[in-house]
């Protein structure tokens, strides 16, 4: 699996965080704020798969573009980033070497925390 960086998404977060759109909640809370497959194929239908992309951190370009697949580290709920998922995706860059996303998500949440 190839996963990079998405650039684009790390923009969109950014954006996010500066206009204030950003949940401010703990480490363990991702698990129950984490959209649900129903709540992402809703999205999808709703705004298509470029929209959805800019809500995952991850990107393996040799998934196909319209499947959930391609995309990873996901850092918000459709509406409003969450410090938690930023905190889990971070943890999980890390674990599995993904460096440049672990780099990215840190600076991320040291963004949501200043």
């Amino acid at each position: 699996m190839a996963v990079r960086l998405n650039k684009p998404a790390l923009e969109h977060a950014r954006s996010l965080v500066r206009a204030g759109k950003v949940v401010k909640d703990e480490r363990d809370d991702w698990s129950e704020d984490a959209p649900s497959a129903s709540d992402e194929n809703t999205f999808v239908e709703k705004h298509g798969w470029t929209d959805y992309s800019h809500w995952h951190l991850g990107i393996d370009e040799d998934e196909s573009k319209e499947t959930k697949g391609r995309y990873s580290f996901p850092f918000g709920d459709f509406a409003k980033v969450h410090r938690c998922a930023v905190i889990s995706l971070e943890s999980c860059a890390a674990q599995f070497d993904h460096d440049e996303i672990a780099s990215a998500a840190k600076a991320l949440l040291e963004l949501i925390d200043s």
